[in-house]
Protein backbone atom coordinates (compact mmCIF):
# COMPACT_ATOMS: atom_id res chain seq x y z
CA UNK A 1 0.00 0.00 0.00
CA UNK A 2 1.48 3.31 -1.10
CA UNK A 3 0.68 6.94 -0.28
CA UNK A 4 0.34 8.60 -3.68
CA UNK A 5 0.61 12.30 -2.87
CA UNK A 6 1.26 14.94 -0.23
CA UNK A 7 3.97 15.15 2.44
CA UNK A 8 4.47 11.37 2.55
CA UNK A 9 4.19 10.71 -1.19
CA UNK A 10 5.73 7.37 -2.16
CA UNK A 11 5.80 6.03 1.39
CA UNK A 12 4.84 2.36 1.58
CA UNK A 13 2.70 1.10 4.46
CA UNK A 14 2.43 -2.64 5.04
CA UNK A 15 -0.65 -3.82 6.93
CA UNK A 16 -0.49 -7.18 8.70
CA UNK A 17 -1.84 -10.20 6.86
CA UNK A 18 -5.27 -11.52 7.76
CA UNK A 19 -7.17 -8.24 8.07
CA UNK A 20 -10.70 -8.57 6.58
CA UNK A 21 -10.18 -5.87 3.95
CA UNK A 22 -10.32 -5.09 0.23
CA UNK A 23 -8.11 -2.00 -0.12
CA UNK A 24 -8.90 0.57 -2.81
CA UNK A 25 -6.35 0.08 -5.60
CA UNK A 26 -3.69 2.73 -6.26
CA UNK A 27 -5.23 3.43 -9.68
CA UNK A 28 -8.71 3.98 -8.24
CA UNK A 29 -7.33 5.98 -5.33
CA UNK A 30 -5.36 8.27 -7.62
CA UNK A 31 -8.44 8.83 -9.80
CA UNK A 32 -10.58 9.57 -6.73
CA UNK A 33 -8.18 12.16 -5.37
CA UNK A 34 -7.84 13.80 -8.79
CA UNK A 35 -11.61 14.40 -8.69
CA UNK A 36 -11.52 15.68 -5.09
CA UNK A 37 -8.56 17.91 -5.93
CA UNK A 38 -10.78 19.79 -8.39
CA UNK A 39 -13.25 20.59 -5.60
CA UNK A 40 -11.16 21.05 -2.46
CA UNK A 41 -7.98 22.35 -0.95
CA UNK A 42 -7.19 19.47 1.41
CA UNK A 43 -5.45 21.48 4.13
CA UNK A 44 -7.60 21.49 7.27
CA UNK A 45 -10.51 19.49 5.85
CA UNK A 46 -12.50 17.54 8.43
CA UNK A 47 -12.84 13.97 7.10
CA UNK A 48 -14.88 10.91 8.11
CA UNK A 49 -13.67 7.58 6.70
CA UNK A 50 -16.27 4.83 7.14
CA UNK A 51 -15.44 1.11 6.83
CA UNK A 52 -11.86 2.37 6.90
CA UNK A 53 -10.15 -1.04 6.81
CA UNK A 54 -6.36 -0.58 6.68
CA UNK A 55 -6.75 3.22 6.78
CA UNK A 56 -5.61 3.51 3.16
CA UNK A 57 -7.86 6.51 2.38
CA UNK A 58 -7.32 8.17 5.77
CA UNK A 59 -3.54 8.22 5.28
CA UNK A 60 -3.99 9.79 1.87
CA UNK A 61 -6.03 12.66 3.35
CA UNK A 62 -3.57 13.04 6.23
CA UNK A 63 -0.58 13.20 3.89
CA UNK A 64 -2.31 16.08 2.08
CA UNK A 65 -2.86 18.03 5.31
CA UNK A 66 -6.49 17.20 6.12
CA UNK A 67 -7.25 17.30 9.83
CA UNK A 68 -8.93 16.03 11.90
CA UNK A 69 -9.71 12.64 10.37
CA UNK A 70 -12.02 10.08 11.96
CA UNK A 71 -11.66 6.45 10.82
CA UNK A 72 -14.44 4.03 11.75
CA UNK A 73 -14.25 0.26 11.38
CA UNK A 74 -15.78 -2.69 13.20
CA UNK A 75 -12.62 -4.81 13.18
CA UNK A 76 -10.27 -4.54 16.16
CA UNK A 77 -7.18 -5.44 14.07
CA UNK A 78 -7.89 -2.70 11.53
CA UNK A 79 -8.40 -0.05 14.21
CA UNK A 80 -5.23 -1.12 16.04
CA UNK A 81 -3.20 -0.88 12.82
CA UNK A 82 -4.56 2.60 11.96
CA UNK A 83 -3.64 3.82 15.46
CA UNK A 84 -0.09 2.46 15.01
CA UNK A 85 0.38 4.19 11.64
CA UNK A 86 -1.14 7.45 12.91
CA UNK A 87 1.29 7.46 15.83
CA UNK A 88 4.30 6.64 13.62
CA UNK A 89 3.59 9.43 11.10
CA UNK A 90 2.01 11.89 13.56
CA UNK A 91 -1.26 11.87 11.60
CA UNK A 92 -4.27 13.48 13.29
CA UNK A 93 -6.42 10.37 12.83
CA UNK A 94 -8.85 9.19 15.49
CA UNK A 95 -9.50 5.48 14.86
CA UNK A 96 -12.75 4.21 16.35
CA UNK A 97 -13.90 0.60 16.65
CA UNK A 98 -17.63 0.70 16.00
CA UNK A 99 -20.40 -0.60 13.84
CA UNK A 100 -20.71 2.13 11.20
CA UNK A 101 -24.48 2.46 11.54
CA UNK A 102 -24.28 2.76 15.32
CA UNK A 103 -21.60 5.43 14.91
CA UNK A 104 -23.72 7.42 12.45
CA UNK A 105 -26.78 7.22 14.69
CA UNK A 106 -24.87 8.78 17.60
CA UNK A 107 -22.66 11.17 15.62
CA UNK A 108 -23.06 14.89 16.39
CA UNK A 109 -20.17 16.17 14.26
CA UNK A 110 -20.33 17.53 10.69
CA UNK A 111 -17.66 16.83 8.07
CA UNK A 112 -16.30 18.36 4.87
CA UNK A 113 -15.72 14.96 3.25
CA UNK A 114 -17.32 11.64 4.15
CA UNK A 115 -15.87 8.58 2.41
CA UNK A 116 -17.41 5.11 2.74
CA UNK A 117 -16.05 1.86 1.35
CA UNK A 118 -18.48 -0.81 2.57
CA UNK A 119 -17.96 -4.48 1.69
CA UNK A 120 -19.18 -4.92 -1.90
CA UNK A 121 -21.26 -7.90 -0.76
CA UNK A 122 -23.66 -5.76 1.28
CA UNK A 123 -27.14 -5.57 -0.25
CA UNK A 124 -28.60 -2.57 -2.07
CA UNK A 125 -30.75 -1.49 0.89
CA UNK A 126 -27.73 -1.36 3.20
CA UNK A 127 -25.82 0.89 0.80
CA UNK A 128 -28.87 3.13 0.54
CA UNK A 129 -29.17 3.25 4.32
CA UNK A 130 -25.66 4.73 4.61
CA UNK A 131 -26.57 7.63 2.30
CA UNK A 132 -29.97 8.26 3.85
CA UNK A 133 -28.63 8.17 7.40
CA UNK A 134 -25.87 10.68 6.70
CA UNK A 135 -28.29 13.22 5.23
CA UNK A 136 -30.99 12.49 7.78
CA UNK A 137 -28.48 13.28 10.55
CA UNK A 138 -27.10 16.32 8.64
CA UNK A 139 -23.52 15.09 8.98
CA UNK A 140 -22.21 16.62 5.73
CA UNK A 141 -21.35 20.32 5.59
CA UNK A 142 -23.22 22.31 2.93
CA UNK A 143 -20.13 22.75 0.74
CA UNK A 144 -18.89 19.23 1.46
CA UNK A 145 -18.93 15.97 -0.49
CA UNK A 146 -19.77 12.37 0.32
CA UNK A 147 -18.21 9.54 -1.70
CA UNK A 148 -19.25 5.88 -1.62
CA UNK A 149 -17.18 3.18 -3.30
CA UNK A 150 -19.19 0.24 -4.62
CA UNK A 151 -19.44 -2.35 -7.39
CA UNK A 152 -21.33 -1.96 -10.66
CA UNK A 153 -24.14 -4.09 -9.23
CA UNK A 154 -25.08 -1.42 -6.67
CA UNK A 155 -27.08 1.59 -7.92
CA UNK A 156 -27.09 4.81 -5.92
CA UNK A 157 -27.84 7.45 -8.57
CA UNK A 158 -31.53 7.65 -7.58
CA UNK A 159 -30.80 8.79 -4.03
CA UNK A 160 -31.08 12.27 -2.54
CA UNK A 161 -28.18 14.66 -3.25
CA UNK A 162 -26.59 12.30 -5.81
CA UNK A 163 -24.27 14.39 -8.00
CA UNK A 164 -22.20 12.18 -10.33
CA UNK A 165 -20.25 8.94 -10.49
CA UNK A 166 -16.92 7.72 -11.85
CA UNK A 167 -15.99 4.17 -12.80
CA UNK A 168 -12.47 2.72 -12.49
CA UNK A 169 -11.99 -0.96 -13.26
CA UNK A 170 -14.44 -2.92 -11.14
CA UNK A 171 -15.02 -0.02 -8.75
CA UNK A 172 -17.49 2.86 -8.94
CA UNK A 173 -17.35 6.04 -6.88
CA UNK A 174 -20.71 7.76 -6.34
CA UNK A 175 -20.46 11.41 -5.29
CA UNK A 176 -23.10 13.28 -3.30
CA UNK A 177 -23.30 17.04 -2.76
CA UNK A 178 -25.76 19.42 -1.12
CA UNK A 179 -26.21 21.91 -3.96
CA UNK A 180 -27.87 25.31 -3.63
CA UNK A 181 -30.72 23.95 -5.78
CA UNK A 182 -31.27 21.17 -3.23
CA UNK A 183 -31.34 23.72 -0.43
CA UNK A 184 -33.81 25.93 -2.31
CA UNK A 185 -36.19 23.01 -2.91
CA UNK A 186 -35.94 21.97 0.76
CA UNK A 187 -36.64 25.54 1.92
CA UNK A 188 -39.58 25.74 -0.47
CA UNK A 189 -40.98 22.47 0.88
CA UNK A 190 -40.65 23.77 4.43
CA UNK A 191 -42.44 27.00 3.48
CA UNK A 192 -45.25 25.04 1.84
CA UNK A 193 -45.60 22.90 4.95
CA UNK A 194 -45.89 26.07 7.01
CA UNK A 195 -48.52 27.55 4.74
CA UNK A 196 -50.60 24.35 4.90
CA UNK A 197 -50.66 24.58 8.68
Amino acid sequence: MRIISGKYKGRRISPPKGLPVRPTTDMSKEALFNVLNNHFSFEGLKVLDLFSGTGNISYEFASRGSTPITSVDGDFGCVKFIKQVAAEYDFNIAATKSDVFSYLEKCKTTYDIIFADPPYGLDQKTFEKIVLLIFEKNLLNNDGMMVIEHSKYTKLDHLIHFSFQKSYGGSIFSFFEISSADEDSENEAMQNDGEEE
